[in-house]
């Protein structure tokens, strides 16, 4: 153990022990907790409103997301929401928001597709060169939002977003006309031919977890997420973008540059969870499938959550995926809609985003906890000097 002598006072750094309790302390009393609470609070406020018992109905949503017949959904459902959140929260730790997801997702999976049906290659070569289709496919047309707001002055926000709607557009051209699969009703690609599609895991059971070898490839992501974020150079600049653009800028930092980087990276990843989608279940591509879910929302919201950290971002679209399939349990068991997972979303959101006048310092909270605000401290003046005592002598000699 090292000791730290600072003036009289000697400071001993903590164990490993305290450390984690340090960080298991600040983690149960974070804003994030804070948020989640309440919002768990309000919504049993809800339920009992409408006529429903609480406990009943989280234990639904817990039964429902955890149980054996709903982790696979879970573990499923995470695949693209931890995937968009992952993707989304790259370009946010530098203060960016990038709002063009769905358009990344979609044409991520129609590089996939598109090169699944046409690829002469072996399966195996043909599976990875779909994957890495739909990475560029998704990282090109991410570059492009960075290119308008650096070239053309487009703010990010803008293009990100306005840029998804053709890219959407194109894409349910191409799936309901020259990728149509004959003779269907239904506006899809053909099925991708066998043995082009991700592994499940526990496929020749019987049973089928659904969950594809892709979350395999989310958890890496996030692992070169978390490595590059907090032990390269490069994660520091991003870092301290986010932190302050102009000092980073003064530092050094060209942000136009950054700024690509980070839309390719982002849209490259968002390309990569549609490519997940079509080389999993149903094994092709179906018009509004990738969009319809919102995934690009939700994940955006679990970014927020968690400030953009990697490992938070995770841990968030992990817990929105559970509320999303226990939002179905609870529907079959209680009657309550599920639309009141969505409701709890919202509520964490909101909660988490007035914590800046709540939680911070100088919050109303902490004031509160404080006590009054003592105000600025009082001026001590100078007592009166004694008349009948002389002055004091000045270095000049009193000249």
């Amino acid at each position: 153990m090292t000791a730290i002598k600072a003036g009289t006072a000697i400071e001993h750094a903590p164990g490993p022990a305290r450390y984690a309790a340090l960080r298991l302390r600040g983690a149960v009393l974070s804003p994030v907790t804070a948020s989640i609470v309440a919002a768990l609070l309000l919504g049993a406020i809800i339920l009992a409103g409408t006529g429903a018992d609480p406990l009943t109905a989280y234990r639904a949503v817990f039964t429902g997301a955890f149980g054996s017949e709903g982790i696979g959904d879970t573990l499923g459902e995470s695949i693209p929401i931890v995937g968009l959140a992952l993707a989304l929260a790259i370009p946010l730790r530098a203060g960016l928001v990038n709002l063009g997801g769905d358009g990344q997702l979609v044409l991520g999976g129609l590089a996939a597709v598109s090169v699944g049906l046409y690829s002469p290659f072996p399966s195996a070569v043909t599976v990875v060169l779909a994957l890495l289709a739909g990475m560029l496919a998704g990282g090109v047309w991410a570059a492009l939002a960075a290119v308008l707001e650096t070239r053309c002055g487009v703010p990010l926000l803008v293009s990100s977003l306005l840029l998804s709607y053709p890219a959407m557009s194109f894409v349910s051209y191409m799936v309901r006309f020259p990728l149509l699969q004959k003779g269907s009703g239904i506006p899809q690609t053909d099925r991708l031919p066998e043995g082009v599609k991700l592994p499940e895991f526990a496929a020749g059971s019987g049973a089928g977890t659904g969950v594809s070898v892709g979350i395999v490839l989310i958890g890496l992501a996030a692992l070169i997420y978390f490595v590059v974020d907090h032990r390269t150079a490069a994660g520091y600049e991003v870092r301290m973008t986010g932190l302050g653009a102009r000092f980073a800028g003064y530092a050094g930092v060209d942000r136009a540059r950054l700024t690509l980087r980070l839309m390719f990276a982002s849209g490259s990843l968002a390309g990569l969870v549609g490519a997940i989608a079509v080389l999993g279940f149903p094994y092709r591509l179906v018009d509004g499938s990738l969009t319809t879910p919102g995934y690009t929302w939700t994940g955006l919201l679990a970014a927020l959550l968690a400030a953009a950290s990697p490992l938070g971002t995770v841990a968030a679209g992990f817990f929105f995926s559970a509320l999303t399939i226990g939002g179905f349990g609870m529907e079959q068991e209680t009657a309550v809609p599920q639309q009141l997972t969505s409701v709890l979303q919202a509520v964490v959101i909101i909660f988490l985003a007035v914590r800046g006048g709540v939680f911070r310092k100088g919050g109303w909270l902490r004031r509160l906890g404080r006590g009054a605000d003592p105000g600025p401290p009082a001026t001590v003046s100078p007592p009166d000097p004694d008349p009948n005592v002389p002055a004091p002598a000045r270095g000049d000699g009193g000249k």
